[in-house]
């Protein structure tokens, strides 16, 4: 059986002294890199000004340096040590990547992070030893998950991975992927660029982050200007759209008659 533990993959730096801000270390998360303190996850929409994150991040960047150590304290806070690590990438970056992550992940890690966020006393250190470690392309990891998780999904069937910066799929079956079906376009951040175009004809967005109105995209609503602003049927046809130019097209592409011959299910996963 898995536990899943969620946070928002977005950043922003912070030196300032945040004391009793959260209520536990996920939502609290503050980690320091090259002496520098940055606010990860929830703490950055609420403590933040200016929450952000690149997407599909290179493996030296800053905001994979920063998310890695943060699922690497959350885990080790768990299930101690040593890690068995698996992630992942999209397949359009998974073979330029796969070395450097490993490489990278698969080494001791020091996380220098700050406990008074969730009243747990001052700044702290844990080390982190990892055991093991294995990058293999995102959709994939879903069909893992689909066949040995909860569902226990059997025979053929088909995988969309529906992440922020990237959508994927492919035809899995008992005997593994058939490659010919694998497909990668963009994810839900097309949709989420077409209702801050929309919103920005009638609305002054007061500088928000595109991962701001991601929120205000996943809830419904929008506060602008002290107003609650319900934007259901704005992203309704945001999403609608990006079905018409983007998903439909992409599936047409990769899947032909002869696999729609082999299955009939399609499982719709939530990214990386």
């Amino acid at each position: 059986m898995f536990k899943t533990y969620t946070f928002p993959s977005v950043i922003e730096g912070n030196n300032t002294d945040l004391k009793n801000v959260s209520p536990d270390l996920i939502n609290g998360l503050k980690i320091f890199h090259d002496g520098e303190g940055y606010v990860i996850g929830n703490l950055a929409l609420t403590e933040g000004v200016s929450p952000h994150r690149n997407i599909n991040s290179a493996p030296d960047e800053l905001d994979y340096n920063l998310l890695l150590k943060s699922g690497l304290l959350l885990a080790n806070q768990k299930l101690g040590n040593p890690l068995t690590i698996t992630t992942g990438f999209p397949f359009s970056t998974f073979q330029l990547y796969k070395e450097q992550a490993t490489g990278q992940i698969n080494a001791n890690h020091i996380i220098d992070y700050d406990a008074a966020t969730y009243g747990g006393g001052t700044r702290k250190n844990v080390q982190v030893e990892i055991d093991g470690v294995q990058v293999i392309p995102e959709v994939i990891g879903c069909s893992i998950a689909l066949r040995k998780g909860v569902q226990k999904a059997s025979g053929n069937f088909f995988v969309m991975s529906l992440g922020y910066g990237t959508l994927e799929g492919l035809l899995s079956t008992e005997g593994g992927i058939v490659q010919r079906t694998s497909l990668s376009t963009y994810g839900l951040r097309y949709a989420v660029n077409l209702l801050e175009k929309e919103l920005a004809k009638t609305h002054y967005l007061e500088l928000k982050t595109e991962h701001q109105i991601d929120v205000a995209f996943q809830k419904g609503v929008i506060f602008l200007n002290r107003k609650r602003i319900d934007i259901t049927s704005q992203r309704d046809k945001a999403i609608r759209q990006y079905y018409e130019d983007v998903v439909s097209p992409a599936m047409r592409k990769a899947f032909n008659d002869n696999d729609f011959t082999m299955s009939h299910k399609m499982f719709l996963a939530g990214g990386g």
